[in-house]
């Protein structure tokens, strides 16, 4: 249609017309001028992040390239039969093919469009330009359409195809894609240079031999082995049915074993419900709980075993492992070096000739000896005014490292070799009331956790009566007690002496139960204690010995040995069996007549003792007290023992060592020397006066090896570790432990299962521990003031930290 218009009009319309598109133009020209700026700076951040990538990744390949090159010179330099290795072992050559990279395949990969489209699209920049202009368009082509109805189109069209066409070379550009490859990918640089160096390394790999002894290196054994490692057995991860009610019940009847027997129920009858509630399904049970190696262990016919490797194998699939309950604290000593370490605690040391002191001296020696085991003697250090009232002859030490030398001295004259074991102090305080030394503090911190091991306490209620401190068996791995003193003997001659025995005799039985794995008790005289057995391991010095055996040797010669008579050595003291002494010599006075018998000894109640023998007109000849091996003691041929207080007396066994008659009581103290012909023991007084007569009227006789042996250190030692537990507890099978191994394999039951019997030993301990840390109740059963903690003196002769610094907040 035309539109027939005047010519002004027409002038006028051209006029406004231009002017609208001279408007448009400079609308577009101001947009593209803003786009291009927008692309020019996407351009040069895009460039600085591809010279970025292209540097890492060229780093990284010329790293590939160094460890690749270092890796083949390796080969090449190995020197591998290639025909012997390949010839043995195909299983394993074929096992190690199946790890045998394919290079060839990684560098088809590498090389496929695929790849490095992925590659482009995982490291291109995912930058996105997106202007809606789409408004602004239409305004400004409405604008002009509605003053202007005829518009230049072609030339709309052709800047919106340069427009079009530019944004499409500037978008390929930027990912990366070119318009002469049909729409592929060109190759990104890193890509190209990764392709060129699996390239170069599948040319030099080609070489069989280098890559045969690369297959058959010990580097791909390990890997193999490795691999072997981390896989998993399908029998192992089998499922394992849960316990049902018979089966927690009978584990409750048999933990409760130890309360039953108080309730007066014997132990077959409850091993009889255990196996009425677990019988009948135990071996169906077993075959789905243990793995296949380990069905050897239902050929035990035992209910109590299989019920704790049934029990033992659910908690091991559920991965439980019992740490420590309310009572016990399951942080233990870990072994870092083969040797094991024994801490052996005593009571007292010398120059205190007493029992406590010596016997748990040469233990020590001949524990060292044999290298086994690092041996570390813990004794009591006493401040210089106990020092006096204890060391003989006015003997005291100002340092620990002067009497360590002194103790050190006299054991090697004694055993005649050097003994390498460590001697550490703990703080300690003589008690006149009970003659005896009582820790002070808590003894178990003198010895370091790295040589928490093993524990071995000599009179290990003695050492416990007023502990406050670590329990010994939290601390330990085993600990051991040996009963060398039977207190309730002693204590039943003071006042009020029953009732007192009757309290001492239950603490006894409280803290050996809540504080030792084992208990040894030297003879049956000692009272019967949780846990113990009654064994001797004790020996005697190696010099009686000696002395014996130059005894029998003047006997076979033809010379006197014995020009003397009959003595009694001990210290002087009421309990020590002064008493029956006197009382027998003043009853059999008559019967005895001409009897002499000389008394070597020093103590508390030696001029009472003295006293009442001169008024009882009694031949007793008193003397100082002496070394038993003393050259003047050689010649004696009998030695009158008449204590029943004893638990093993040391004199006794140095006296039959050194080839002597002993004329000593029926009585269990005295058990382990009847087997001696020259112990001659007596029941009655009359009897008493029968065996003097004997002995004075006859000579000895000789021993024979097998008795020495037993007399000797070396065989006590052999006792000790045997009955002590210590020989399976150094083959790392230990007695509190029990466990099944069947194919290398162990399946532990108590280190995993919860023991009745422990959670009460913990808490008695742990109610010890509240008592003991009450100075009023420890006031009230006779411990010395101040003991809960070491004092002052002995901070500084010990080089302690004081106790206030070590437990700064210190209650109960």
């Amino acid at each position: 249609m035309i539109n027939f218009k005047p010519a002004e009009t027409r002038a006028s319309t051209t006029t406004s017309s231009s002017s609208s598109v001279v408007t448009a133009e400079k609308a577009f020209s101001f947009i593209s001028r803003g786009l291009r700026e927008v692309k020019d700076s996407a351009d040069a951040d895009l460039q600085l992040m591809k010279d970025r990538a292209n540097n890492s990744f060229k780093n990284l390949a010329s790293s590939f390239d160094r460890e690749l090159e270092n890796f083949l010179n390796s080969a090449s330099r190995s020197t591998f039969s290639v025909q012997a290795i390949r010839s043995s072992q195909p299983a394993e050559i074929d096992f190690v093919k199946r790890l045998q990279p394919k290079f060839s395949e990684i560098r088809r990969a590498y090389s496929s469009p695929g790849f490095s489209r992925k590659v482009l699209e995982k490291w291109s920049p995912r930058a996105r330009i997106s202007i809606d202009l789409s408004a602004i368009k239409n305004a400004i082509v409405a604008e002009v359409e509605d003053r202007d109805d005829v518009v230049n189109f072609d030339e709309r069209g052709r800047l919106r195809r340069r427009r079009r066409a530019k944004f499409k070379e500037f978008w390929w550009e930027w990912k990366g894609e070119g318009s002469g490859e049909e729409g592929q990918f060109r190759d990104w640089e890193p890509i190209r240079a990764l392709k060129t160096r699996l390239r170069e390394f599948e040319q030099k790999s080609s070489s069989s031999e280098i890559f045969g002894s690369f297959r058959n290196s010990e580097f791909v054994e390990k890997v193999k082995s490795s691999l072997k490692a981390i896989s998993k057995d399908p029998n192992e991860s089998k499922e394992v049915p849960p316990l049902d009610v018979p089966e927690l019940l009978a584990y409750l009847v048999r933990q409760s074993g130890p309360l039953l027997d108080h309730l007066g129920l014997k132990r077959d009858i409850s091993d009889k419900i255990v196996d009425s509630l677990c019988g009948k399904r135990k071996n169906q049970l077993l075959l789905r709980s243990l793995p296949a190696g380990e069905l050897s262990l239902l050929e035990n016919d035992n209910a109590s075993d299989e019920l704790d490797l049934r029990i033992a194998s659910v908690l091991q699939s559920t991965g439980h492992c019992y740490e420590g309950g309310f009572w016990t604290d399951a942080a233990k000593h870990d072994l870092s070096d083969d040797k094991r370490h024994v801490a052996i605690v005593t009571t007292a040391s010398l120059p205190w000739m007493t029992g406590t002191a010596v016997n748990p001296l040469f233990r020590a020696a001949y524990l060292a000896k044999s290298a086994k085991q690092n041996v570390t003697l813990l004794v009591p250090w006493l401040c210089r005014s106990d020092q006096e009232l204890v060391y003989p002859s006015n003997l005291t030490f100002s340092s620990p490292e002067e009497q360590e030398v002194y103790i050190r001295n006299w054991l090697e004259e004694r055993v005649g070799f050097k003994a390498d074991f460590k001697i550490s102090f703990y703080p300690g305080k003589f008690s006149k009331e009970r003659r005896s030394i009582i820790p002070a503090g808590d003894t178990s911190q003198f010895i370091p956790s790295r040589d928490a091991d093993i524990a071995i306490l000599e009179e290990p209620e003695h050492l416990n009566w007023y502990h406050h401190g670590k329990r010994w068996t939290d601390k330990f791995n085993h600990v051991v007690g040996i009963v060398h003193t039977n207190y309730l003997e002693y204590i039943k001659r003071e006042k009020n002496g029953a009732l007192q025995a009757f309290f001492v005799k239950h603490i006894n039985n409280w803290v050996t139960r809540a504080y030792c794995h084992k208990v040894l008790r030297l003879s049956a005289a000692t009272q019967d204690l949780p846990k113990s057995v009654v064994c001797n391991v004790h020996g005697v010095n190696p010099k009686f010995l000696k002395i014996g055996e130059k005894v029998a040797a003047e006997r076979e010669s033809g010379q006197q040995a014995f020009s003397k008579g009959a003595y009694f050595l001990g210290k002087m003291v009421w309990a020590k069996g002064y008493r029956e002494l006197i009382d027998l010599l003043a009853k059999h006075k008559n019967d005895l007549d001409g009897f002499k018998l000389d008394v070597f000894g020093n103590g508390e109640d030696a001029h009472e003792v003295q006293s009442i023998a001169k008024k009882l007109d009694l031949n007793l000849n008193f003397m100082k007290g002496r070394d038993h091996a003393d050259d003047s003691l050689h010649g004696y041929k009998v030695f009158i023992n008449p204590s029943v207080s004893d638990v093993l007396c040391t004199a006794t066994a140095e006296a039959l060592a050194m080839g002597k008659f002993v004329v000593c009581a029926d009585h269990p103290s005295n058990e382990f020397f009847r087997s001696f012909p020259n112990c001659l023991t007596y029941e009655t007084p009359e009897d008493f006066v029968a065996k003097v007569k004997e002995a004075m009227a006859n000579e000895p006789q000789p021993l024979t090896p097998e008795q020495r042996y037993n007399l000797s250190w070396e065989a006590a030692t052999q006792r000790f570790m045997q009955y002590s537990d210590l020989e399976r507890v150094f083959n790392n099978d230990e007695g509190d432990s029990q466990s099944s191994k069947t194919n290398g394999k162990i399946i532990a039951k108590s280190v995993s299962v919860p023991n009745l019997t422990q959670m009460v030993d913990g808490g008695l301990a742990f109610a010890h521990y509240c008592l003991t840390g009450n100075e009023f109740l420890r006031l009230c059963t006779g411990a010395i003031p101040g003991t809960r903690d070491y004092d002052k003196q002995h901070c500084k002769d010990l080089h302690l930290l004081p106790p206030q610094v070590v437990n700064p907040i210190y209650g109960w």
